[in-house]
């Protein structure tokens, strides 16, 4: 049987009369990237807290590599890496001095450190810059150094926040090739994110949050093919025209959804349902024929409304 490092049973966390996380089932197994996804206020971070043993848990069970975070929070954090969703380096130090200081910060011994300095900035692709201030990085670099950071007690565990949020596309990628590499080593990753591609590039499995409960939990391609179909049409139309053309589309698809913009169809074979437009004189000024993906899943779980 595969090892559980984390497991969690009925886990719940109440602020006073509000309850952000709702009696939530979830188990963690060793060497996968887990994805807890949701919109704001859904219960993502202060489930993250609970794991990383710095906010009690009010009821239910929670385990990290078999140990109670209420007693044994000391033990849990010396084997887990925590990145942020903001960089808290030092600015005015060096990239190296950051590394080093957290070393310190877990009581490691100065010739491990160094030689652990060494080992992640060949990593992070920062070896060239151990001398420069923290603060003349660009954001993708500082991104890499803060995980970094994460990795200098070797973790077990290392639980990400939002990982590449303000990363531009070449800076994403890179980081996702420097996540992929630590899952291929072993390490088990816990991964927040608003980015659904991101998700689907990192995640084994993953569960969809909204409202302080889990909505659906699997991998990736499991939950595309149980809550959507294999494509998805979007119908963009001449002003005024749209709402005469919606009558006209009823049991084309396998469902539809109709936005302010355009109208979606969710079908298992775009070519018939194109067809099907043509034959009932339905005719968008714009067709765009793409895979479903777990956009469309969260979006059909999570609803569109806007979450500040």
């Amino acid at each position: 049987m595969t090892e559980n490092l984390v497991e969690a049973r009925g886990l719940t966390k109440t602020f006073g009369s509000f309850t952000a996380v709702d009696s939530i089932d979830f188990d963690i197994r060793k060497g996968e990237a887990f994805g807890f996804l949701g919109p704001n206020g859904a219960g993502k971070t202060s489930t993250m807290r609970m794991i990383t043993t710095v906010s009690p848990i009010t009821d239910g069970k929670l385990t990290v590599f078999g140990m109670d975070p209420t007693t044994e929070g000391r033990d849990i954090r010396r084997r887990i890496g925590v990145v942020p969703q903001e960089d808290n380096l030092d600015l005015e130090l060096t990239v190296a001095e950051n590394l080093y200081v957290y070393g310190r910060y877990h009581d490691m011994p100065r010739a491990t450190i160094r030689e652990r300095i060494d080992e992640l900035l060949e990593f992070a692709q920062l070896t060239d810059r151990r001398k420069n201030t923290v603060e003349s990085l660009s954001g993708g670099m500082k991104r890499r150094l803060t995980i970094a950071r994460a990795l200098i007690n070797d973790p077990d565990l290392v639980i990400l926040d939002e990982p590449t949020t303000g990363l531009d596309p070449q800076a994403r990628h890179l980081l996702w090739e420097r996540l992929y590499r630590l899952k291929r080593q072993g390490v088990t990753l816990i991964i927040t994110t608003h980015y659904m591609d991101e998700a689907e590039q990192l995640c084994d499995r993953l569960v969809v949050m909204d409202q302080g409960k889990i909505a659906a939990e699997g991998s990736p391609s499991e939950l595309i093919n149980r809550y959507s179909t294999r494509e998805v049409l979007e119908l963009r139309f001449a002003e005024g025209e749209q709402d005469e053309a919606v009558l006209r589309l009823d049991g084309l698809a396998d469902s539809s959804e109709v936005l302010a913009d355009r109208v979606l169809l969710y079908t298992n074979d775009a070519e018939s349902t194109q067809r099907g437009l043509h034959e009932r004189g339905v005719h968008p000024e714009q067709v765009l024929v793409r895979r479903s993906t777990l956009e469309d899943v969260f979006l059909k779980l999570t609803g569109r409304r806007l979450i500040d």
